[in-house]
């Protein structure tokens, strides 16, 4: 090894020492475990992760090229070894919370370790795969053209994982994802919180579905049979606002399921429903003149927040801060 490597070896070094201990998992309720948390056998985490990322025992065994019983026995030893339920046998399977934890352990020590081998790697080209919880809105308009630079830079390999803003952090908190963009402001324990600006939003139509289904204005009795156009049932934007204007309850209007922002602002521009679009894609979409904003007055601001681990490794910090910082440059 030479003398540059060893440095980057003694520079990691304390991270990857500090990130086993830091995420909690010496904390058992039974301290006699604490000393087995430096000594998982990598065969049995491996199971474990591939359980509870496909849900179920038999896709896990699918994935690994292993029976079924082997992957039970796997995460039963692994359980035993740690004194504390892992999987909740269910359908599909899930973590314990102290399931959540190893999940979190796994995750991160898997990203310092391949931080550290791709610095150490002789051309510093060895890629990093981020596994990213980010709202489509976000993913739709600000998250590419001001990050691009840096993930290609960086060799950054994303693997995105698509959910609402108001869920995303449940990925983080599972050990699914080790980064998320959120509206929650407050951080779980052992991460940090960021805001990262407003995402405003106008509820907008074409002017025909305006002409079509609200001549008269946005009235209750109009509302109840308008097509509306959502991302998934989880979407509450729509369902928000036409219960605090109108006091119209969700499933008490017809609704169209799109998921994705381009797809969603495609149904609407093409006259199959009206709804909530960010206004970075009005702005940044040709046809923009094809909608109207249905409430002038009344823009719907929703608080965005950059949530990660503290110990991090080098490349995620560098990759946080750009993102907190493209973020606030682009977001009202």
């Amino acid at each position: 090894m030479t003398a540059a490597q060893n440095a980057i070896v003694q520079r990691n070094t304390p991270k990857l020492i500090k990130s086993k201990y830091y995420l909690g998992l010496i904390n058992f309720s039974n301290p006699d475990n604490a000393k087995h948390a430096m000594n998982l056998n990598p065969r049995h985490t491996e199971a474990f992760r591939a359980v509870v990322e496909t849900g179920s025992f038999e896709q896990a065994a699918v994935q690994l090229h292993l029976t079924s019983p082997a992957i039970s026995q796997r995460v039963r030893a692994l359980e035993s070894q740690l004194g504390n339920a892992l999987i909740v046998r269910s359908r599909p399977a899930r973590a314990t919370r102290m399931g959540q934890r190893l999940m979190q352990y796994l995750k991160r020590a898997k990203l310092l370790e391949d931080d550290l081998e791709a610095e150490l790697a002789v051309e510093h080209d060895a890629p990093l795969t981020l596994v990213l919880a980010l709202n489509a809105d976000s993913i739709g308009t600000w998250f590419f053209p001001a990050l691009s630079d840096v993930l290609i830079r960086e060799r950054v390999l994303l693997d995105l994982l698509v959910e609402d803003q108001d869920h995303t952090y449940t990925l983080l908190e599972t050990g699914m994802a080790i980064g998320c963009i959120t509206t929650e402001a407050k951080p779980m324990r052992g991460c940090i919180a960021e805001p990262l600006g407003v995402m405003r939003y106008w509820l907008v139509a074409t002017p025909a579905f305006r002409q079509q289904w609200f001549a008269h204005g946005i009235t209750r009795q109009a509302a109840r049979t308008a097509p509306v156009v959502a991302y998934t049932r989880k979407d509450t934007l729509q369902s928000s606002y036409l219960q605090e204007q109108l006091g119209l309850p969700e499933g008490a209007y017809p609704c169209h399921y799109v998921p994705g922002a381009t797809s969603h602002f495609n149904a609407i521009r093409y006259g199959l429903g009206y709804g909530m679009v960010p206004e970075l894609l009005l702005r940044a979409n040709p046809d923009g003149a094809l909608v109207d904003k249905l409430a002038p007055a009344q823009p719907a601001d929703v608080a965005l927040y950059w949530h990660t681990w503290k110990v991090q490794s080098p490349r995620l910090e560098q990759l946080s801060r750009q993102i907190i910082a493209a973020a606030r440059s682009m977001l009202a």
